[in-house]
């Protein structure tokens, strides 16, 4: 419903794996249709093929251990107004980063550079403004779309960390509450091996709802 709301306003959010198991996907186009459509042509939901084959390949020897794998999502929000958002109590980025990581099997959240920005210097990291055909844009997006709390009107670029399965067939170690003793666990019946494709449209709908929400948010304002 949220992603319909979006829709109809000119806003695009797609989702897609971009790593896993320390494989990762090279993309090699900005057009959002293109990518979703190579991303659901295979079961691992990652747009680039060599990519998703060596992930297939890795996944089905991990998954003959009796082991899991986790891996990274990419969500893309195109169209976003500048706006969204609030400076101070509500900003699009940190109700971003609750709602994402309100998802089970989420670790961590990265917004533009995310991780990376704390490796570069302010004169890399900023991203410049200009004028282009009488519509000021910025050369680069490293915010991530976001800017002070507030949609900048760039693309909405997040990067979700998933973990590996926990349940998985190899013994573990774990504790006995009535003997207070050490003992081990088997695990037994169907467990995905690796919960990344499955994250893809938990994580697209996630964000939707969040953008939905600010959007409506910005159109009481108004009034």
């Amino acid at each position: 419903v949220a992603k319909k709301l979006l829709l109809k306003e000119g806003i695009e959010v797609v989702a897609y794996v971009t790593e896993m198991g320390g494989i990762e996907a090279r993309i090699d186009s900005g057009d959002l249709a293109e990518l979703q459509a190579r991303a659901e042509a295979n079961p691992i939901r990652c747009p680039d093929r060599e990519a998703a084959e060596r992930m297939m390949v890795l996944l089905d020897a991990v998954r003959q251990e009796g082991d899991s794998l986790g891996g990274m999502v990419t969500i893309i929000a195109r169209g976003v107004p500048p706006g969204l958002g609030d400076p101070v109590f509500d900003k699009l980025d940190a109700d971003l980063a609750k709602g994402l990581m309100s998802l089970g099997a989420v670790k961590a959240v990265e917004i533009g550079a995310g991780l990376g920005c704390a490796r570069m210097r302010g004169s890399e990291m900023n991203d410049p403004l200009r004028v282009e055909e009488e519509r000021i844009s910025f050369e680069s997006n490293n915010a991530g779309g976001i800017t002070g709390g507030i949609s900048t009107g760039e693309d909405i670029v997040c990067r979700i960390a998933v973990k590996p399965t926990p349940s998985i067939a190899r013994r573990q170690h774990t504790v006995d509450l009535k003997s207070r003793k050490d003992v081990e666990i088997e695990i037994k019946g169907r467990h995905d091996p690796a919960i990344p494709p499955r994250m893809v449209p938990v994580a697209e709908a996630m964000v939707a709802i969040v953008l939905a929400d600010h959007l409506l948010r910005q159109r009481v304002v108004r009034l």
